[in-house]
């Protein structure tokens, strides 16, 4: 025959066809054996002739992923070193947990920026973090879709925050979703007009879908900003991922950003994670607004309840902490706002309760008009007293159970806290005791009511402002009193971390508790600049004081109904009469400081907003201020910020109706006082706030 022989196709042939559907094969882990590059393992070599562009990409993807291993083997070894002195060691956390581990992947092939956790089941250590998801990975890697986010972060990534107290619990992971990592799992860059009112993606959303599909759940709150991702809790071991899309306002500007010049829509990923981070590792991971972190926050260092032993039976069961807030009490009429259910029917519509009807603790919001030698000053310069609230908060007693009804005419206890029916009417502050120096009482506003008005008659009051009559040397006679009888200062640890976080803030500014004098306004007037990533985190971190107090009498937003009852009336710390003994605090602590101020050294203010008191100088700086004896700089901190940062303080100047008509042309100044409202004064340092 003179056809060609049959030739069977050569064995490097038969090898390379298996080969070319071949999948690639995983990152090996650190430690292990790696085949040398540009071969295969085993039998299956292949010659150069024959490679083609797909193995060539296949290459340096491997080339890649070698060297994100290597990236991350070496992040963990440093990771653990550093970890071994963290604090928070917690029971049951063996030695040489997580050695050996391959290091986690992302769905979407990024490495996870942050640090990472033990296996699931083991208690956390060190440092918090938060997941900020940026980058739009190449097609192709592994599945794209809210479920896989959420199985990725539980299994693998391995987020979270240590628990704050050893009854509380860990903190659930947080991931940031960038707009590119918006687009990657299929959600809206920007909510529509409607999605926006109602705050959150409808129902019928195609990731709303994919989660239900995947057994995943919603809490009422729905797809959101702040969207929270469980299923129900396996033993202790808790399924919850919340995410944060800052693209739908998560982070409202008026609490984790400035208001005059926002710059979190265009902050680097990176200095997202820095900043979130630090937040998480300081006070505690981000549970929403920062209102709803300050709520949290006390929940988390004051757990309800604790696992306690059965002799019995041996078995643990829910125990309650005596030192919590562990159920809802009933309320009290005066002290819950005007749409509370317990108030229908009881006043006409459109009603205004007086002080004898309403509790009406709140903080200063006063001016009066300058005197003709205050006229002849050129600035007004307003000190702000930073953290006021929340120092407000330490060391105050406050109920821990139901209230208990007074009447006949109680005497006063300043050991109970609660709401007194008194009149205070009958209190002169040119008669006040105040070591014997007198004040000009007009001069100052009066210390019972938000816009120092004197009181015309019974009002109710919390035990703090109470109590600063009778230290001001005047008696006290209730009519009637709701009180509480078992106490405790619950917020002392509340405030104690976020005092500590705001230093250790104020500290990476530049600015620590060892300046005095010019040195420190030097210093504050540079913080804006010195790192503006923590001076965003300084002024969240008083967000989360001022709303954390807020919120412990959240009002309703339009959620229901007047009269019908608001998701937070169901909340254990919805507490109206706490909310008001810290305000009442906060203002007479103002006021005590006032007095002992113009009784030293002849100083008034002309207004006060909050916590910020305005003063008339000659110059633009605290130290202008006219003084009879200068202030002792090693005894008592200069007040902080220079004139030229008015934005470190909450100023309220006084307003046309405040003062002579030329006042509108006075130039003023704003200034803020060291870290805390904890500042001294005596007859040798008047001018010290």
């Amino acid at each position: 025959m003179g056809g060609r022989p049959h030739r069977a196709p050569p064995a490097q042939a038969r090898r390379l066809r298996p080969a070319a559907r071949r999948t690639r094969r995983p990152v090996p882990g650190p430690g292990t054996h790696r085949p040398a590059p540009g071969r295969h393992t085993g039998d299956r070599a292949r010659t150069a002739d024959t490679r083609t562009p797909r193995d060539e990409g296949n290459d340096r993807a491997r080339a890649q992923d070698r060297a994100r291993a290597q990236a991350r083997a070496r992040a963990q070894a440093r990771d653990a070193a550093q970890g071994a002195d963290a604090e928070g060691d917690a029971e049951g956390h063996g030695e040489g947990d997580g050695e050996g581990r391959e290091a986690p992947r992302h769905p979407c092939g990024v490495r996870p920026p942050l640090r990472e956790r033990p296996a699931r089941g083991r208690r956390l250590r060190g440092r918090a973090r938060v997941g900020v998801l940026r980058r739009r990975p190449g097609p192709g890697r592994a599945r794209q879709d809210p479920p896989a986010l959420v199985d990725w972060t539980l299994t693998e990534a391995r987020l979270g925050q240590p628990r704050l107290h050893r009854n509380g619990r860990d903190a659930d992971p947080v991931l940031v979703l960038t707009p590119a990592a918006l687009e990657r799992y299929g959600l809206p860059t920007a909510l529509s007009d409607e999605e926006r009112r109602a705050g959150r993606l409808p129902d019928s959303h195609k990731a709303v879908r994919q989660l239900t599909r995947a057994g995943w759940q919603l809490t009422r709150r729905g797809f959101g900003p702040w969207a929270r991702i469980y299923r129900p809790a396996e033993g202790a071991r808790r399924n919850c991922v919340q995410l944060c899309v800052p693209a739908w306002n998560a982070l409202d500007v008026r609490e984790w950003d400035r208001k005059d010049a926002p710059v979190l829509p265009t902050m680097h990923p990176a200095d997202l994670a820095r900043y979130l981070g630090a937040y998480a590792e300081r006070v505690m991971t981000p549970r929403g607004t920062a209102a709803v972190t300050g709520l949290e926050l006390m929940t988390a260092l004051r757990p309800p309840t604790r696992a306690e032993k059965d002799p019995a039976t041996g078995e643990f069961k829910q125990a309650l902490n005596d030192d919590a807030l562990t159920q809802v009490h009933d309320v009290v009429e005066c002290e819950v706002p005007d749409e509370h259910p317990v108030l229908k029917g009881k006043f006409a519509r459109h009603h205004l309760r007086t002080p004898a009807e309403m509790l009406m603790e709140e903080p200063y919001d006063w001016c009066r008009p300058l005197t003709d030698e205050e006229c002849a000053h050129r600035y007004l310069v307003a000190v702000d007293i930073n953290m006021s609230f929340a120092a407000a908060a330490n060391g105050l007693t406050i109920g821990l159970n139901g209230p208990t009804h007074l009447t006949g005419g109680p005497s006063f206890d300043p050991a109970l806290p609660g709401s007194w029916l008194v009149d205070l009417s009958h209190v002169d502050l040119s008669r006040a005791d105040t070591g014997g120096r007198p004040v000009d009482a007009g001069r100052l506003p009066n210390p019972f009511t938000p816009d120092g008005a004197r009181p015309t008659g019974p009002a109710w009051y919390a035990t703090p402002t109470v109590a600063y009559a009778r230290e001001l040397g005047f008696d006290v006679a209730p009519l009637e009193a709701y009180v509480r009888t078992r106490t405790g200062r619950y917020l002392d640890g509340w405030y104690k971390r976020l005092r500590d976080a705001y230093v250790a803030t104020m500290a990476d500014l530049g600015v620590t508790t060892g300046m005095t004098g010019q040195e420190f306004l030097d210093a504050m007037a540079r913080s804006q600049q010195a790192d503006p990533t923590m001076a965003l985190l300084a002024g969240a971190i008083k967000a989360t004081a001022k709303g954390g107090i807020g919120a412990l009498r959240q009002r309703n937003r339009g959620q229901v109904p007047y009269y019908e009852p608001w998701p937070a009336l169901a909340r254990e710390t919805w507490r109206p009469d706490i909310r008001a003994a810290v305000l009442a605090n906060q203002r007479v602590g103002i006021h005590r400081k006032l007095m002992k101020t113009a009784a030293a050294a002849g100083l008034y203010p002309v207004a006060i907003g909050t916590d910020a008191i305005v003063y008339p100088s000659h110059g633009p700086s605290p130290p202008s201020m006219s003084c009879r004896t200068p202030p002792r700089a090693d005894r008592y901190p200069a007040p902080s910020a220079s004139a030229s940062h008015p934005e470190w303080s909450n100023t309220r100047a006084p307003g046309p109706s405040c003062g002579p008509r030329n006042s509108s042309r006075r130039r003023a100044a704003s200034s803020t006082s060291p870290t805390s409202s904890k500042c001294r004064f005596s007859d040798s340092a008047p001018c010290s706030l």
